[in-house]
Order: C-alpha cells, then structure tokens, then sequence
C-alpha cells in the first residue's frame, strides 16, 4: 500500500481501535460522535484498503478478525499518544468543556445527582452532562460512558476511582407498622416480621448484621417479606405506606429519616454485605483524563464529602 493511500485512512483506522475496545459499532459511533454507519463504512473501506476481513460480525456480537487484533495491536499505542497530546492541548484552553456521560443508580441519581446538577453547569456553562439512570452495572468502555457512580465496598482494579463518601445500608419502617407489629429487638426477632428486601436473582433473601459497639460476632437471619424490589426507592415507599421493615442504603431513607416519617430500626446493628460502603466515581482506565470529566468529579467530592446523615 503506498503512503499517500494510508494517509486517507487514519479515520477508518480509529473507528477499527474504538470498535476493538468498545465491542459496539453504536458505541464506537457514540464515542466517535459520528452515526453507526459511517463507523461501518469506515470498516468496509478499511477492509478494502487491506484486502482482508478485519471484522468479524455476528446477530449478537462484533469481534475482530486475527488480522484486525494484529492491527490494533501495531497501531493503539500511537493513536492513544496523539489523542493524549491533542488533549493535554485542547483541554488547557479555556474553560472545562464537552459532553460528559454518567451512569448511576437510579436511587442514587434522583436524589444525590440530579439536584445537584445546576448549580455544576451554572459554574461551568459550556460543559454539558447525559445522565443515564440504571440499577444494572453497565460496561462503561464499551457502552461509551465517561463516569459511573456506584456504591461499592472497594474501587475496581481496572478503573480510575475516586471516593466521593462512605455511605451504609440502614433498616427503617413506618411508626405505624411498629405500632401494629412490634419493634424487633435482635436481628434474629426480625425473622418475625414483613422483610422488604432488595431483589438479587438467584440468591436466598438473608441479612447479616454486626454490632456498631462490642465485640459481639456477626449474627445472620434468613427473612421473608411480601415485597422485594430491585430499586431502593421502591422499598422506602413500601415501608412509607406500613408494609414492613426495609434495608435501604441511607442516602434513600435520609430524608424521611429526617422527616420522622420513617424510623431506624435495629440502630445498635449495622448491616453488613446488603450495598457498598462507599460511593465511588469510575471512570475507564486511560491516560488521558478530560478536564470536563475531572471538574465534575470534584465537584461531586465537594458537594459529597459529609456523606448522608441518618441519626442513630
């Protein structure tokens, strides 16, 4: 192939590294921020150009061919050191700016994120936030997000983290289904009463508590409950309308905590196992981070950092 004909594909040959590292032509494209059929065409023209399939394409997946991994392999270093000296460059000038993605729980997007949301872009006009809201864990690379925020009891080794605060999981019920119940206890009376728990397939619903003083051993009890949910809004509403007791994380139950609309239960036991102990921004490992992306995430650890008070 001669030189001027390879110095029309430097395009092409960066959609193929985004489609090795994304496994997604619509997330290539996101990342790219062109359509998902010029990313296909840009692999077509790239297959012409070297007479040989570069990928290999399926109902369900993208992968690359053994010539299409050689060809990455040769040419991601180069691309990622003119993408992070371009960058170093571009994003010194001026103001953060761009689009940032963020993916977090649904719970914890409503209620932490999103009011927190314009006073960020009032501070910083020209930088612009998509919020997806999801309790399933997302592959940030390949689904093209920036940041995730999770709780999460340790950072993922394959991830830049950073620590926003610690947060815990807190058991609450209405003063009315305490009245008409009784107030446990132990851990072990709640065998007793109306669990609303978060729904994890495949496992046996159980909770497991350690005292917050002594030296007593973790104690575990299996529970049972008419309502599970895979959301934690939808437990605190149940316990809200007197259905049971519910083991939320404290940044769900804060405000009605403080409101004396619900109760702790249980406040010498601390929950353990049931959600993280911190909440962590994440972002995909890379060498380069975004001063749009790095303004957001101190922002968030300011705005943070005294985590969620839920009483005793």
């Amino acid at each position: 192939m001669s030189y001027e004909k390879l110095d029309t594909l430097w395009p092409q040959l960066h959609s193929l590294i985004k489609l090795s590292e994304l496994g997604s032509f619509t997330a290539a494209a996101v990342q790219l921020g062109v359509s998902k059929g010029t990313v296909s065409l840009r692999i077509a023209e790239l297959e012409r150009a070297a007479g040989v399939a570069l990928v290999r394409r399926t109902t369900r997946s993208v992968r690359l061919t053994e010539a299409g991994e050689k060809l990455v392999e040769t040419t991601r270093t180069s691309f990622q050191a003119i993408e992070q000296g371009f960058g170093n460059i571009s994003d010194a000038a001026g103001p953060p700016r761009g689009l940032v993605r963020v993916t977090a729980p649904v719970a914890l997007g409503r209620q932490q994120l999103v009011p927190r949301l314009p006073a960020f872009l009032e501070a910083y006009p020209e930088v612009r936030i998509e919020l997806e809201l999801s309790d399933s864990f997302a592959s940030l690379a390949r689904e093209g997000f920036d940041l995730a925020v999770r709780h999460a009891s340790a950072a993922p080794d394959t991830h830049i983290a950073w620590t926003l605060c610690r947060t815990q999981a807190v058991l609450v019920a209405s003063r009315t289904y305490l009245r008409k119940s009784g107030t446990p206890q132990t851990p072990a009376e709640l065998a007793g009463h109306n669990c609303l728990h978060y729904f994890r397939r495949g496992e046996q619903p159980s909770w497991s508590f350690v005292p917050t003083r002594g030296a007593s051993s973790r104690q575990s009890v299996g529970i049972r409950g008419s309502f599970a949910a895979n959301n934690s809004e939808a437990l605190r509403d149940a316990a809200l309308n007197h259905l049971g007791i519910a083991l939320v994380p404290d940044f769900t139950a804060q405000a009605d905590l403080a409101s004396g609309k619900l109760v702790r239960v249980l406040p010498g036991w601390r929950a353990a196992g049931a959600f993280g102990d911190f909440i962590f921004a994440i972002r995909p490992y890379g060498p380069f981070v975004p001063r749009a992306v790095r303004s957001f995430v101190d922002y968030l650890r300011q705005a943070m950092k005294d985590g969620f008070t839920v009483g005793s």
